[in-house]
């Protein structure tokens, strides 16, 4: 399987040569970054009403004064559909003032 030229195609293509069969569901862990806590929180308030099997996490980052909200995806993690996703959390991050931050796979 050969993916785009870019980060996530290369991400892909780096699981994929590590062994990893890209064609079964997976928990994709979505990363969501916020200055502010509170914003993090609210964002963490709305996947509760509107997505409640999502497992949604809300730690502290490394960085000071940052927040993640880490959202867990069961999916098969095709190009296209991690892209959707991405795109999907971008536009919901940034109605909190927050945005995507990139994704992974627990494995």
């Amino acid at each position: 399987m050969t993916f785009p030229e870019d980060e996530t195609g290369q991400v892909l293509a780096d699981m994929q040569a590590a062994g990893i069969d890209l064609n079964v569901v997976h928990k994709v862990v979505f990363f969501q970054l916020f200055e502010k806590e509170d914003q993090a929180k609210e964002m963490v308030a709305h996947l509760a009403e509107q997505a409640p099997e999502m497992p949604v996490e809300l730690v502290a980052d490394e960085m000071p004064n940052v927040w993640d909200v880490n959202c867990t995806v069961n999916m098969t993690p095709s190009y296209d559909a991690i892209v959707a996703q991405e795109a999907e959390f971008e536009l919901l991050a940034a109605k909190f003032k927050g945005y995507n931050d990139g994704w992974g796979i627990e494995a």
